[in-house]
């Protein structure tokens, strides 16, 4: 049987020299970092350890030499700190590194061994000398007094200081060749690095340039007769018979070429037919080849087929074109109605507005009532839920920061129950201070939405800081329903809390709202707000503004005349906001006495 160039040999091939040339990167890759992986082992627990220890030892050098000066010029007890610490020094610290040395040494060279041994015959001496010649003799105070005793240990102190310097030399030696060995293990470890790196982007393109050849090979003897066949395969899906033709080969592409040649072969006769039925031509004549040509009984079923196909569809087309029409008179009647009640709509929030406005003080009658004041207003939406209410009655000035439930439209429409009970409670009644208006304000809100302690309980009420204000004494009453009241005197912000039980809507049995009287002094500045300010996201990561920053603030904007504190507030708010949307109805009001 002859051999045959498959089609799987030809790419098994292709591939097989390419794992042949990864696997070779991949074997020197791995050995190279294993070599490179055991001279760091060597650098970082032999050398490094060694010039760990040998700086230790000089450390020990060094303390030794600074505590026998101290016990040679101090005359001290013997049970003095720093002797203790030198007879530690000699008797246990030194030992034990020079016993890890040892061990460590264990690979170096005879000649750094013979060193060091050199190092610690000479370190026994030095320290022979301390224990028996300065030591042991100063050892009292008496023995600083004796001439003769003071003067032999000073002999032996000048002598282990002239010694100890060519100790420091040697030692300083031994501990710069470690240092040379590690640096030049290191030089070697990146040397093989370097290698591995140029070897492997060499690799690299001898890959590149071997996938390229490979493709090139691949190209002109597998891609370009596959894809002739599937040129001649497409345009027979589409109804054309190909020209081309596929040369004979030996592999499984010649095969697939013959069967394919045979095929257009026998459909050529069925061509014209069915040329005929793709341009429409329904009564065109067509005899099958014989009672078996699947392909010609199939061309007259799907002659027939298209034809009533053709007919039910122009008829469909026909129907769903008067729906659309139809569809699309209904859409535009109701896109109309939408216009309106949207303009309706719209037009009537906007008059809702107008008046909501008309009811709120205007600034005259502010600044009449309270003369050194601000107001803040900044609703949410076109109409708010948040409303401030000032009046005056005999020598007391009233005003209040309201919050009603939500905002918008349902917020508003509780803005006008507020504002008209507060009104009416000033007017009608003899109630005086904040807590009574707010206890009668409550039973008001209670019954315009019909609720009481045994209905079911609702959702609608008002948070607010209600307060009255006499200018003659200086006196402040206020009383609270969440929201707290502040005041600024100097650099200082003093905070009073308020019941944390909103206006119109019980929590079990009724309560009532405690009535706070504050003493105040020239100068100070009186905040009440809504919790809008406060609430508001914003910043450079999209967090609320939150209540400390909010104190901070009003105690920096205090500092201001009283008109600029509104303008601070507003640049200072809307500045954190940026392109976030409000979340609230914002209200703040700010009076200075």
């Amino acid at each position: 049987m002859a051999f045959k160039f498959t089609i799987g040999r030809k790419i098994g091939t292709g591939f097989g020299v390419l794992l042949f040339l990864t696997m070779i990167a991949f074997i020197l890759t791995i050995v190279t970092v294993t070599k490179s992986k055991q001279q760091t082992e060597a650098v970082v627990s032999k050398v490094t350890l060694s010039v760990a220890a040998l700086k230790e030892y000089n450390f020990l050098l060094q303390k030794s030499q600074t505590l026998i000066a101290k016990w040679y010029y101090n005359p001290t007890p013997n049970n003095e700190p720093f002797k203790t610490d030198l007879r530690n020094l000699i008797n246990r610290e030194y030992p034990n590194i020079k016993t890890k040395i040892s061990s460590l040494s264990e690979d170096w060279t005879k000649e750094d061994r013979d060193k060091f041994k050199t190092i610690v015959v000479f370190t026994d001496g030095l320290f022979n000398v301390y224990q028996n010649e300065i030591m042991s003799v100063l050892s009292s105070f008496e023995s600083y007094s004796d001439a003769s005793i003071y003067f032999t240990a000073q002999f032996s102190y000048d002598e282990t200081e002239e010694k100890i310097k060519p100790l420091y030399r040697q030692l300083n030696q031994l501990i710069e060749q470690k240092q040379n060995k590690a640096e030049a293990i290191t030089n070697e470890m990146f040397q093989s690095l370097t290698f591995l790196d140029r070897f492997v982007k060499l690799l690299g393109i001898g890959l590149i340039i071997g996938g390229v050849l490979i493709a090139i090979y691949t190209t002109r003897s597998i891609t370009k007769p596959i894809q002739l066949l599937k040129r001649m395969l497409l345009s027979m899906g589409l109804g054309i018979l190909p020209k081309a033709r596929i040369s004979y080969r030996t592999d499984e592409i010649g095969e697939m070429g013959t069967a394919l040649n045979s095929l257009v072969e026998s459909m050529e006769s069925t061509t014209e037919f069915a040329k005929q039925t793709g341009r429409g031509n329904f009564d065109a004549y067509y005899k099958p080849l014989s009672k078996d040509d699947t392909l010609g009984h199939a061309l007259l079923k799907m002659r027939d087929s298209l034809s009533e196909n053709e007919r039910v569809l122009e008829q469909k087309v026909m129907e769903r074109t008067e729906e659309v029409v139809k569809q699309k008179e209904e859409i535009e009647v109701k896109t109309k109605e939408l216009e309106i009640l949207f303009k309706q709509v719209t037009d009537s929030i906007h008059y809702a507005r107008r008046i909501q406005l008309a009811i709120l003080p205007p600034n005259s009658v502010v600044k009449n009532i309270l003369p050194q004041s601000f107001v803040l207003y900044k609703p949410k939406d076109i109409v708010s839920g948040d409303f401030y209410w000032i009046d005056r009655k005999g020598d007391w000035c009233y005003f209040a920061a309201v919050d009603c439930t939500g905002h918008g439209v349902p917020g508003a429409f509780m803005s006008i129950v507020g504002y008209n009970l507060l009104k009416d409670i000033l007017k009608t009644t003899d109630r005086s201070d904040p807590a009574a208006i707010m206890d009668v304000m409550n039973d008001g809100v209670a019954h315009t939405l019909h609720t009481s302690t045994s209905d079911e309980q609702t959702k609608d009420g008002m948070d607010m800081t209600l307060c009255a204000l006499n200018y003659k004494t200086l006196e402040l009453q206020y009383a609270g329903a969440f929201n707290p009241l502040y005041i600024v005197r100097g650099n200082e912000l003093l905070q009073y809390k308020a019941n944390k039980f909103p206006v119109g809507m019980f929590v079990g049995s009724k309560q009532n709202f405690t009535n706070n009287r504050i003493q105040l002094q020239k100068g100070d500045t009186i905040y009440i707000f809504s919790d809008g300010y406060a609430d508001q996201f914003g910043g450079p990561r999209g967090k609320k503004f939150m209540a400390g920053n909010f104190r901070n603030l009003l105690v920096e904007a205090s500092k201001l005349p009283i008109d600029s504190q509104k303008d601070m507030l507003n640049t200072t708010i809307e500045n954190w906001r940026g392109n976030l949307e409000q979340v609230d109805d914002m209200l703040i009001i700010g009076v200075t006495v």
